[in-house]
């Protein structure tokens, strides 16, 4: 029985196994990768989407304002969502939207450490998030349904304010609201939330003019913006001027994507927005840390933020540079040799070259003299118990009975002796060993 084998293609030793287009493809591969990594973890993209179906500006549930936030956008002010900390006392206006079991004394440092800097509009929860039944398949990510309502409580903040619920009867119409010139109808009327206060100066009221469903604080601050708007009495206006304006929204479905749905809660951020004394363009900045989607800054997200990132990109295109450049080095890599090669000649090199490297050449000389007149004695038959003087006269008579023109061995041997550069200690090894074989024939 006989089997063919297949012919075998065995790499050269040395050779490259890859090609270089495979070569090129492995490291732009990794190295997308390790960038975009390092990306996801600075910026904090890919750790969970903030779309979870609260009351904020990422949410796109029926509580959440992600509408709110993309008509303002769309209106031509810069918006941002802020989940930073350190951001929230930028200048522009800030929208916080905490929930309903915040820390009233975290939400009062908050607004008290930006109102010189900014407007403020705090919208209170109400709605308690549930999640969707099983039988409502076709509900996207984000999506929550309503299981009731809850007021919030936070102590700390406007201690002075109250929160309480309503409902409106068929004669008084369907939750139907008014101010600031508007007017409009609420999602639900059945659970209307609404406040009141000493301090509070009453913007849009409910069906019954003693529903306050949004206001702002008389706190002696000049609001040139809001006052002509109010529809109560201003007690502490104008002593002040330099004290950006508070406003608090008791009914969130004013402003949150189930009331955003209705024309009227469009019109009515027109009119609120610019009365806040924020211009057009101006800054909008949406609040995430109260409701749990802080995130602070690490070496990392300093690198890709400005001014830092113009850096990073530096430094990415630097290694760029530099890999491309390694990967077009000039010639295939050199095969090291063997720190210790095989076979007596190389061991002699290696001895050799250990010599010359420590600098100590010339002790040789000694040595080699001594061995060169053992070797002429035995070949010229001469007795071992002559003194180095009396071989070396015995040799120079020898050679000049042969060669009367040569140069004595005693000559050589001095000039070898005498010889501290490798030149010169090579030129007498050479003249020494010549005189040997001319000897030795």
């Amino acid at each position: 029985m006989s089997t063919a084998l297949a012919p075998s293609h065995d790499i050269a030793v040395g050779a490259n196994p890859f090609s270089r287009r495979s070569v090129l493809a492995i490291v732009l591969i990794g190295t997308l990768l390790f960038v975009a990594l390092l990306w996801m973890i600075g910026t904090g993209a890919g750790m969970g989407s903030p779309n979870n179906g609260k009351a904020h500006a990422a949410s796109k549930g029926v509580t959440g304002y992600a509408a709110m936030a993309d008509y303002l956008d769309r209106r031509g002010y810069a918006v941002r969502q802020v989940r930073n900390e350190g951001a929230l006392d930028k200048a522009g206006l800030l929208v916080l939207t905490p929930p309903a079991f915040a820390d009233g004394k975290e939400i009062e440092k908050i607004v008290s450490a930006r109102r010189y800097t900014g407007p403020t509009l705090v919208i209170l929860p109400k709605w308690i998030e549930m999640p969707p039944a099983k039988d409502q398949t076709e509900a996207k990510k984000g999506w929550v349904s309503l299981g009731g309502v809850q007021p919030p409580h936070w102590e700390g903040f406007l201690d002075t304010l109250s929160v309480r619920g309503s409902q409106f009867t068929k004669s008084e119409g369907p939750g139907r609201w008014h101010g600031v010139g508007l007017s409009g109808l609420l999602p639900d009327s059945k659970h209307i939330q609404s406040g009141g206060g000493t301090d509070l100066v009453q913007l849009i009221a409910g069906a019954r003019d003693n529903i306050t469903l949004a206001g702002f604080m008389d706190d002696g601050g000049y609001y040139p913006g809001l006052e002509p708007l109010a529809r109560d009495r201003v007690l502490h206006s104008g002593e002040d001027e330099d004290l950006y304006p508070l406003v608090v929204v008791f009914e969130p479905d004013l402003f949150n994507n189930y009331g955003m749905a209705s024309r009227s809660s469009a019109q009515l951020l027109d009119v609120l927005v610019p009365a806040m004394e924020v211009d057009d363009g101006g800054s909008v900045l949406f609040d995430l840390t109260l409701n749990g989607l802080g995130r602070s800054n690490n070496l990392l997200t300093l690198a890709f933020t400005p001014p830092f990132l113009a850096a990073t990109l530096c430094l990415l295109l630097a290694a760029v540079i530099v890999g491309w450049r390694a990967f077009l080095r000039f010639g295939p890599p050199f095969a090291p040799d063997r720190a210790i090669a095989f076979g007596k000649r190389a061991l002699v090199a290696n001895a050799a070259g250990l010599v010359r490297r420590s600098g100590r050449l010339h002790l040789l000389a000694g040595p080699y003299a001594e061995r060169s007149r053992e070797r002429l004695m035995q070949a010229l038959a001469l007795p071992r118990t002559l003194d180095p003087e009396e071989a070396g006269e015995a040799i120079d008579r020898a050679l000049a009975a042969r060669h009367d023109d040569a140069e004595p061995f005693t000559a050589i041997v001095a000039r070898l002796k005498a010889a501290r550069r490798p030149h010169d200690l090579l030129k007498a090894a050479r003249d020494l060993h010549a005189l040997e074989r001319m000897l030795m024939r």
